[in-house]
């Protein structure tokens, strides 16, 4: 594919025309922001670089489109047409993802809340850690990201379990089964971990079904919000299938401020930070991409627009 005319719109584009423009890559570029886009932006770009569309988003001269995110779901609501490639920011995210999940997973091992409060209490009581490799966890997405994290935790000794559309089999997975056979895995597991992505297959997959498979289990989502039904997931927490969750991302955001999830005590709350998109990063990524598309070397980051990932 050849590449001449690159559109780059962000908050940021500043901090990206720096960096895209010291790298001499030898095409026009044309940084905006998202709400000053025009229609005569669309027929000059044959490449449209960005978060997310623009408003006024439309194909115009278009031909690739790059996520500078790791998610596609806004790209997924356009009428996506046919000869337009998609690839998005990957390589980035996994390793942010599993640091994010570990710190966690280690807090609550190490009953660092515990000893704490005991501190606070002038109190010595002895209580042993439970190690990782006394730990199970199942992972909701096998792919890249999950794929790391998975990799991350059974590195550390952990028994890792995957469940996927496909079922297809993982390095370092000790099991991977579709999304409909789940159950089946869930038994003695301590962490579910969330990386699901917004399709139309996921929508509220994370839902009493599947909490009322576990007992006690610790509950991290860094995926998308609206693949938990919160009012499950609720419901959940205060019987107990739920003693702790770890949210990262919500179906509405920002959070409401009249959320139940604020002021529960086993909730904690963070505000999509688990992966980041730097500058750097999706510069990175884009000039990769770039480079094999111009020299016809494959890729693998490209979007199955029928599987909205």
């Amino acid at each position: 594919m050849e590449i001449q005319k690159v559109l780059v719109t962000s908050r940021i584009h500043h901090k990206l025309k720096d960096i895209i423009e010291s790298h001499n890559l030898n095409k026009e570029f044309r940084f905006l922001p998202e709400d000053q886009v025009t229609k005569e932006d669309y027929e000059w770009a044959d490449t449209y670089v960005g978060f997310r569309p623009t408003p006024n988003f439309e194909f115009g001269n278009i031909k690739w489109v790059h996520s500078l995110a790791a998610g596609v779901d806004s790209f997924m609501k356009i009428k996506w047409k046919n000869d337009v490639l998609l690839t998005r920011t990957i390589d980035v995210f996994g390793p942010k993802m599993s640091q994010y999940c570990l710190s966690y997973i280690l807090q609550d091992s190490q009953l660092h809340d515990l000893f704490s409060n005991l501190q606070s209490e002038n109190k010595w009581e002895f209580h042993i850690p439970k190690s990782l490799e006394d730990q199970k966890v199942v992972i909701y997405g096998t792919g890249e990201i999950g794929g790391y994290i998975g990799k991350t935790l059974s590195t550390l000794g952990m028994k890792v379990y995957g469940v996927s559309m496909s079922g297809n089999e993982k390095p370092l997975f000790e099991k991977v089964v579709k999304f409909e056979e789940a159950s089946t895995i869930l038994d003695h597991t301590d962490w579910i971990i969330s990386v699901l992505p917004s399709t139309s297959e996921t929508q509220n997959l994370l839902n009493m079904d599947t909490f009322k498979n576990v007992h006690n289990v610790g509950f991290i989502n860094v995926g998308r919000g609206v693949t938990v039904c919160e009012d499950d997931l609720k419901e959940a927490l205060k019987k107990g299938h739920i003693r702790k969750a770890i949210l990262d991302v919500f179906a509405f955001e920002p959070l409401p401020a009249d959320s139940d999830l604020w002021q529960m005590p086993n909730v904690k709350i963070t505000p999509h930070i688990s992966a980041v998109t730097l500058p750097n990063d999706g510069v990175k990524c884009f000039i990769d991409t770039l480079s094999k598309l111009e020299n016809n070397v494959s890729l693998k980051n490209i979007v199955k627009i029928e599987k909205g990932y």
